[in-house]
């Protein structure tokens, strides 16, 4: 009863809250209560990505968005009314409710599931890993220790990349390196792990880009891409159903990001007439986390050797018309090791900053 308590919401919270609700609590779902928590709603995480590309404010009512017929198990419930519900339609949570539909308790999906790996769907995908860069948002300890080996508790960030596509079947993995190339192999020379590791070498540095160049006569289906300083705590099996069911050939995984600026800030006219005065205002933005689904036919558009930025290839899809599109995540769900104020925090969130 303890677990559903944490992520239970009123109609009048917002979308916003709900998001952060999922957060903390390491959910994909919160239920929308009334009074004495009878039950009103559902929402989702993929409702809140549907609200937010259908262009919705993300400061709207929970209530306006929510499943308003949830699913949910009476007190008394049968074992296989249970698991029918949770393993065969794939719910995470179910609420159990008395005769007046007061949340009593819960069931979870990991409680019908041998193993936590039955949860991961295979999609056997090739990943590729972007580990060329110096890391300079990390120097001077880059010019020791490169990026790609940068510990995140007992092992380097780039061996929980992909231990994660490991867990979606994802086995297939190219690291693209540059810079302190040879302590980067010989580091993984000496590491056993579930996925075939294949590193793609560059003449020279060739940006978060270039090198998908040399990829181009391996890889002959939909990939993965990342950035080697990145953690994604998202569902990969979803993303890749995202990007297909919009015939997308780039998908980037966007991540909400709240910004509060910590004074009041000036709003002016006519060289200089105050307008107003905003305390503390708050913004919110969809970035990209360094993440992305890519079909094979956009590597013809990388030049040979050429330095280049996945922002420059973006840039070159859009002025050609290549469907690109932004699966949105929460901002928990993503982890920026690539800098030093970011890197503690990941630490932190993992209980690793000791």
């Amino acid at each position: 009863m303890d677990k559903i308590l944490k992520i239970l919401i009123g109609p009048e919270d917002t979308i916003k809250t709900a998001f952060k609700i999922m957060d903390e609590a390491g959910s994909k779902i919160v239920f929308v209560v009334g009074k004495e928590n009878i039950l009103k709603g559902a929402l989702s995480d993929g409702d809140i990505r549907r609200w937010i590309l259908k262009g919705g404010d993300i400061s709207a009512k929970a209530k306006a968005v929510m499943a308003s017929a949830p699913k949910y198990l009476l007190e008394g419930y049968s074992q296989e009314e249970a698991k029918e519900l949770v393993v065969k339609w794939k719910f995470e949570c179910v609420p159990v409710v008395d005769a007046q539909k007061r949340i009593k308790g819960a069931v979870w999906w990991y409680d019908f599931l041998e193993s936590k790996s039955n949860k991961y769907a295979k999609l056997n995908m090739p990943v590729v890993i972007m580990a060329g860069g110096k890391g300079a948002r990390l120097a001077p300890i880059t010019q020791i220790l490169p990026k790609p080996l940068m510990p995140i508790g007992d092992k380097p960030v780039t061996q929980h990349i992909m231990e994660r596509f490991s867990n979606y079947g994802c086995r297939k993995i190219y690291m693209s390196v540059n810079f302190k190339a040879k302590l980067i192999m010989a580091y993984f020379s000496d590491v056993s792990g579930d996925y075939d590791l294949e590193f793609i070498e560059e003449p020279k540095p060739l940006g978060t880009a270039g090198s998908l160049y040399l990829l181009k006569r391996k890889i002959k289906q939909t990939f993965f891409l990342t950035n080697c300083d990145v953690l994604v705590d998202a569902d990969y099996a979803d993303i890749i159903k995202f990007h297909r069911e919009r015939g997308n050939k780039i998908t980037i995984v966007g991540s909400m990001k709240h910004f509060t600026i910590p004074y009041g800030t000036c709003e002016i006219e006519n060289g200089g007439n105050l307008l107003a005065v905003r305390e503390k205002p708050e913004y919110d933005f969809l970035v990209n986390t360094g993440m992305y689904v890519i079909e094979p036919e956009v590597l013809k558009l990388i030049p040979d050797q050429a330095f280049l930025h996945m922002t420059e290839l973006i840039g070159k899809c859009l002025k050609k018309g290549v469907k690109t599109g932004v699966y949105p995540i929460s901002e928990k769900s993503w982890a920026d090791t690539g800098q030093w104020e970011q890197l503690q925090q990941t630490l932190d969130q993992m209980g690793l900053n000791k």
